[in-house]
């Protein structure tokens, strides 16, 4: 009983991921991993809507074939309208590097960098309406509110930059979920994720409001903050531990230090003009993504440990699919192809995680004449960076795209080998709320292992 209860007892003290050489008066000091990792920080690249995977990265020659047929088996259920008859790609397919994966003419610029990508063709998802999905993306959970990836990574690792955010989204979605997606949840406020801009705002004027104020001089700021956080801890010596204030004390602090560093990461103006124009920003279709883009690369390679860039809410095409998948692709390959060659050569590739995809994909069957409905059954992610074999195609779907049938991928799977590759196991990456502990992965999720390096 007593090797019994000394077990449990230990178990429970790394629960929380503690770290001896932490600085716990600081949330966000850095963390030692479970593990040496192969990641230091991850940016990544939401498709929202859900782009088609049978007219992007997932060449179904049979669906060429059979096009307007019926589909010769079992459809799951769909959450929108009928759907009819199989619907070919409008576009072509063309292998491309010495990989030879398959990439549609949407995208000639990810075509280029295709070796450094690794696919996934295989993946699933327990739900098919977007807000629920966007939740499972964001934080494993499509029925409950939970934090989110990135909080959760946040709060394993810390960051590397104290004078800034661990977690930063520019552009987030509002809707579908809207900063649930970001947001740290029961976890400590400090691990939420801070949104930089908003959707439909351009990114060139997404910036960190009241980031500088000419009226009073440093040490007059430093004072009267001084004084304020006095106030704050009397009152949280009265009360005990109260979420809320210590947020807002850690908030304060950290707002008060990112006005040294976070005016001169928003100012591009000291990018070349090579590195703008590789970004698209020369080109007023790719300019607005390129700039979420290039600003991910800054912030990524200043320390913040986690970057969201949004393409928001752009993919869902159940109809018009030819016209506004194409208008969609354009505006993002050039600036995504563009960051990878950018991060590579700044030596940053081999240490920061790339993911690129959407919550869920798109049915091979038509909807109306020219539309796809939601597809959660089978769809395609990509990694490229650190940690994961380059040049690589991991599972697959059926003949047709519908469904995944080869070494299927849930989204506990994804976020379980995401947190592998920053060194962190995702069964013991665990906060207690509530009278249990929880995790990104809840009980669920097994690592990719095949997919690394």
């Amino acid at each position: 009983g007593g090797l019994a209860l000394a077990a449990l007892l230990g178990e429970e003290a790394g629960a929380a991921n503690t770290d001896a050489s932490a600085d716990h008066s600081n949330p966000l000091a850095p963390k030692a991993p479970h593990f040496p990792a192969r990641a230091k920080r991850v940016i990544f690249l939401f498709m929202h809507g859900g782009p088609s995977q049978i007219d992007t990265f997932d060449y179904k020659p049979l669906l060429q074939r059979d096009h307007g047929k019926p589909l010769p088996f079992k459809r799951p259920k769909v959450v929108s309208s009928e759907t009819y008859n199989l619907l070919k790609s409008p576009w072509e397919f063309k292998q491309y590097g010495d990989s030879g994966a398959w990439v549609s003419e949407l995208f000639p610029n990810v075509a280029g960098i295709v070796d450094e990508l690794c696919f996934i063709k295989s993946m699933h998802a327990s739900n098919s309406r977007h807000g629920a999905a966007l939740l499972e993306l964001h934080t494993g959970s499509d029925t409950f509110v939970r934090p989110s990836m990135g909080s959760w990574i946040t709060y394993g690792l810390g960051s590397e930059n104290q004078n800034m955010p661990g977690f930063i989204t520019i552009c987030p979605s509002s809707g579908h979920g809207g900063a649930n997606n970001y947001s740290s949840a029961f976890l400590p406020a400090p691990y939420s994720g801070t949104a930089v801009g908003a959707v439909g705002t351009p990114a060139r004027e997404a910036k960190i409001p009241f980031i500088t104020n000419a009226k009073t001089p440093r040490d007059i700021q430093r004072m009267e903050l001084d004084f304020i956080q006095r106030l704050n801890r009397q009152h949280l010596t009265g009360t005990g531990s109260e979420a809320d204030l210590e947020g807002r004390i850690a908030s304060f602090e950290l707002a008060f230090r990112m006005q040294t560093e976070a005016p001169g990461l928003q100012d591009i103006s000291g990018e070349s003009a090579a590195t703008q124009k590789l970004y698209g920003l020369d080109n007023r279709m790719t300019e607005d993504f390129g700039r979420q883009c290039l600003m991910a690369r800054r912030l990524a390679e200043a320390g913040v440990r986690f970057v969201q860039v949004s393409h928001s809410y752009k993919w869902d095409q159940h109809q018009r699919l030819r016209r506004d998948h194409l208008q969609n692709a354009r505006e993002v390959d050039r600036p995504i192809a563009g960051l990878i060659q950018d991060l590579k050569g700044r030596g940053l590739l081999e240490d920061t995680l790339v993911l690129w995809g959407g919550e869920f994909g798109r049915t091979p069957v038509a909807q109306g004449s020219d539309g796809r409905d939601h597809n959660p059954e089978g769809f395609t992610i990509w990694f490229a960076g650190a940690g994961v074999r380059p040049g690589f195609q991991y599972g697959a779907t059926d003949d047709y795209g519908y469904y995944s049938v080869e070494n299927k991928v849930h989204m506990h799977d994804l976020h379980a080998t995401i947190l592998h590759l920053l060194g962190l196991d995702h069964t013991r990456l665990t906060y207690r709320y509530a009278g249990r502990d929880f995790r990104l992965t809840d009980v669920h999720g097994n690592v990719v292992k095949d997919i690394l390096a």
